[in-house]
């Protein structure tokens, strides 16, 4: 059963945008789940395809581990957020949001107060106000509130939209989370608006000032972006998942053992190395990193 909605195309730079705008960047954890520690670094060795399934099944060296989201803090845009966390029903109940098999072996949990919604208005935030929320993919730990923002423009990868559109769980996608008649738009990296950017090779100019870049670094799914942010000093990097742990990046860890595309997540991770080889004070976030995201600082600008 395919999602009913049907995307808009984003033809050009979304209105807020103003000359030599920079971001201040607040990192919010805004849940966790239990992923096997096979699941996130590569164990390796023979039979790699059955290991993961079985290490998911046994729950074997599960970890907690964060659910990201950013709040980006634009000087005419207003405030944007980067993903939406877990669901506020998490706290009660995951299985209505996450389906009962997900729920089961994810294990998603939240406190009080720790959604994204919730945190925006700790902050002076209204949730009903948010006029962007960008989406670095659509897997279920990073849509679960997308219902939340009913009245935000969500972009995404048109690449993206088109495997979460027709996938399920066996591919990180719940549907009914992204269901809904909202104003979806949509970014092709392959057309001519498209342009690169120190070492990434297809990059989106959002607001066309070049505060905030949609990078297109697939791999981990079909149609990842990884969102480059610009601060006074220097530049900040959502990673999303094209590295699930901080080690990843410099190849101290084993690479995540899974995902859409193997060979796009290298190239992906590669212009991620080589951006931070280039521009080593720049910040570039892992998707789940527990210790990482133990000591990130509440903001960045």
């Amino acid at each position: 059963m395919a999602v009913h909605v049907e995307p808009k195309t984003l033809a050009g730079h979304l209105p807020g945008g103003s000359s030599g705008a920079t971001v201040a960047v607040e990192p919010l954890i805004a849940g966790h789940a239990e992923f096997p520690r096979a699941m996130m670094a590569s164990p390796g060795g023979r039979f790699l395809r059955a290991k993961l399934p079985w290490a998911l099944l046994r729950g074997k060296q599960a970890i907690p581990v964060p659910i990201p989201a950013f709040v980006l803090r634009h000087p005419s845009a207003g405030a944007i957020l980067v993903d939406t966390g877990l669901h506020p029903s998490i706290a009660t109940d995951g299985r209505q949001n996450f389906g009962g098999l997900a729920n089961r072996f994810a294990k998603p949990s939240l406190n009080a107060g720790e959604d994204a919604p919730s945190q925006l208005r700790a902050r002076g935030i209204d949730p009903g106000e948010v006029p962007v929320v960008v989406m670095t993919h659509l897997h279920i730990d990073h849509s679960s509130a997308i219902s939340e923002f009913p009245r935000s423009t969500f972009v995404i990868s048109e690449a993206e939209w088109r495997a979460a559109a027709s996938g399920g769980l066996g591919d990180g996608y719940r549907r009914s989370h992204y269901d809904f008649a909202f104003d979806y738009r949509t970014v092709d990296f392959d057309r001519a608006s498209v342009g690169s950017y120190a070492s990434f090779a297809r990059t989106f100019d959002l607001f066309g000032d070049g505060s905030v870049r949609l990078a297109f670094t697939p791999g981990h799914s079909a149609g990842h972006v990884s969102v480059v942010c610009r601060l006074a000093q220097h530049d900040f990097v959502i990673g999303g998942d094209v590295m699930y742990l901080a080690g990843q990046l410099d190849g101290s860890v084993p690479p995540p053992p899974r995902a859409q595309d193997a060979h796009n997540l290298r190239r992906s991770l590669q212009e991620l190395r080589l951006f931070r080889s280039q521009f080593p004070d720049a910040v570039i976030t892992p998707g789940h990193d527990p210790e990482f995201y133990s000591r990130i600082e509440p903001r960045y600008e």
